[in-house]
Formats: structure tokens, C-alpha cells, sequence
């Protein structure tokens, strides 16, 4: 099983932008969909964002219009483009795989922390 690689997260202040990356070796070759979710300190995790593994996206309301997911095939790596960055975006954003089996039993990431100042 593969725990996903986030990387990518920093520092921004508000109105900025940012783009985050999840790298699964086998993604592509599985057929996986990824999650993003959200942990900000003290609050419960929030889903981000859904890829699906036809390319199509979901995104949650707080983030849609602002956050764009995309894959690059050739290198396993779903990206979370973020847009108009807003201090509600802080937290650690954190991927997980699922679909088929072997996607379903892959780790969760650790995660790259995003912070958003005023």
C-alpha cells in the first residue's frame, strides 16, 4: 500500500495563490479518484474537492469557482490549483485515493499545511 506525498503548501496572503500536489505511484495504472480534504486546527476535516478517475471534478461550495483539480498522468500527481485564497482556506490539506480495491486500501497522506493571512 502507498501513503500518498502532498507537497506544495506555504504561506499566502489573502487573495493569492497556491498549488498543491499529491503523488501516488500506481494511481494512473488503478484507475484511482482522489480526495482532498482539509484539517484546520481545532476543526473537524472538511472534503475539499473529489477527481474522479473519468477527469471529471467535484468541489465542495466553500471552495468552487477558486479550486481547480487536475492530474499529470505521467507522473502519478493530482494538483489542487487555488485561487483568491481566503484565511478560511488554512489547514492542512491532506489526499486520499479511492475506487478499486488498491486504491481503497492506500494510506492517507500526511498532508502540506496552507496558511492564509489577512
Amino acid at each position: 500500500q502507498v501513503q500518498p506525498v502532498e507537497s506544495g503548501g506555504g504561506s499566502v496572503q489573502a487573495g493569492g495563490s497556491l498549488r498543491v500536489s499529491c503523488t501516488v505511484p500506481g494511481l494512473t495504472s488503478n484507475n484511482c479518484g482522489v480526495y482532498w480534504f482539509r484539517q484546520a486546527a481545532g476543526r473537524q476535516r472538511e472534503w475539499v474537492s473529489s477527481l474522479l478517475s473519468d477527469g471529471r471534478a467535484d468541489y465542495a461550495d466553500s471552495v468552487k469557482g477558486r479550486f481547480t483539480c487536475s492530474l499529470d498522468k505521467a507522473t502519478d500527481t493530482v494538483y489542487l490549483q487555488m485561487n483568491t485564497l481566503k484565511p478560511e482556506d488554512t489547514a492542512n490539506y491532506v489526499c486520499k485515493t479511492f475506487g478499486a480495491r488498491w486504491c481503497q486500501l492506500n494510506y492517507w497522506g500526511q498532508g502540506t499545511q496552507v496558511t492564509v493571512s489577512s
